[in-house]
């Protein structure tokens, strides 16, 4: 059972709740976008429930708020190492289901892929959800077919009608902030899409035959390697390492990990100069597999949710849901 709120009141809970957790949504940013005069939807921390845009997809993924661009790992000196200090506050973030399935991809990544990331691992376990319906799909949105479209795996859901917003709490420890004022129970359902106008069908007999098949040829000149695509990813978890030295004194500095992607140079370079994936059509063939058959192949499920923002930001149009349906094609040619 839910309730509902006035906004006013809702904000004066959400402010009690700042103290002790940093909230994030999609919020819209003027001007921000792309293209002159285009605004870009991004997660940004929020003090009213008035700022979480609920109309529109966002531009980036979530993941950067668990997954920081940049993150230090440690400082070091020429005597000690010792570690960042960790914010103390607590993260609750406003997110779509599909997102949430991405936070799933991300755990099996860094959780349960062998060991345990310590540092994800630190910013995970203070990460609450709060759930954002979807009334209707977006442009280039395929979350049904992958089976992201749904989800029961939040703490809280919110959705704004008017003048109110409608909440289901499934967390006790949310749920202490309402209980100042006894609301009365209604019944809240979560709106979820069913089906989108992109439909996207993944072989099952896919396996690395595919490998060798003349679809991947288009994109060694279509591509042009500039990795938007795997960081607006909710699922892209790749990451390199630098080492910072100061200034002031050579010999002290940090240790950073930052984001990656199987698309730029470099990326598949070892010592001594061999790469293995030099054209860019190796490269688009390595993450397509990896997102709809290697992943699942370790994990049961396919590491693609759907959510379409790669095909949103790509700068030559290409799309990735019309390469996973090329797949049934060259399955065929390959028998």
């Amino acid at each position: 059972m839910g309730f509902k709120l006035k906004i006013k009141k809702f904000d004066e809970y959400l402010e009690d709740m700042r103290r002790e957790y940093k909230v994030y949504a999609p919020v819209k940013l003027k001007g921000k976008g792309t293209f002159a005069d285009t605004d870009a939807i991004r997660y940004e921390e929020i003090k009213s429930i008035k700022e979480v845009e609920f109309d529109l997809k966002s531009s980036f993924s979530p993941k950067e708020i668990m997954l920081p661009i940049t993150q230090t790992l440690f400082y070091f000196t020429e005597d000690e190492c010792r570690e960042p200090k960790q914010e103390e506050k607590k993260i609750l973030i406003f997110l779509r289901s599909c997102d949430i399935h991405a936070m799933r991809r991300l755990d099996e990544i860094y959780l349960r892929n062998g060991n345990e990331d310590y540092y994800y691992k630190g910013l995970r376990d203070k990460i609450k959800f709060v759930l954002i319906g979807c009334s209707k799909s977006f442009e280039n949105c395929f979350c049904a077919c992958m089976g992201s479209n749904k989800t029961e795996d939040y703490d809280m859901y919110t959705r704004l009608q008017g003048e109110e917003v409608f909440v289901d709490c499934k967390s006790e420890e949310l749920m202490n902030y309402f209980n100042k004022d006894k609301a009365k129970a209604l019944e809240v359902e979560p709106k979820f899409v069913l089906e989108n106008k992109i439909v996207v069908s993944i072989p099952e007999n896919l396996d690395q035959r595919v490998f060798k098949s003349k679809m991947w040829d288009e994109y060694s000149s279509r591509c042009i390697a500039c990795g938007r695509c795997n960081f607006v990813c909710g699922t892209c978890a790749c990451f390199t390492m630098q080492d910072i030295f100061y200034k002031d004194n050579k010999n002290a500095g940090e240790r950073r990990r930052v984001w990656a992607s199987c698309h730029v140079d470099g990326f598949s370079d070892m010592a001594g100069g061999h790469g293995f994936r030099k054209d860019k059509k190796d490269r688009m063939r390595f993450k397509v597999m990896h997102k709809v058959y290697d992943f699942k192949k370790r994990a049961g499920y396919h590491m693609c949710i759907g959510c379409g923002r790669c095909d949103d930001i790509c700068p030559e149009y290409i799309s990735f849901s019309n390469c996973v349906n090329k797949l049934n094609e060259a399955m065929d040619e390959v028998k």
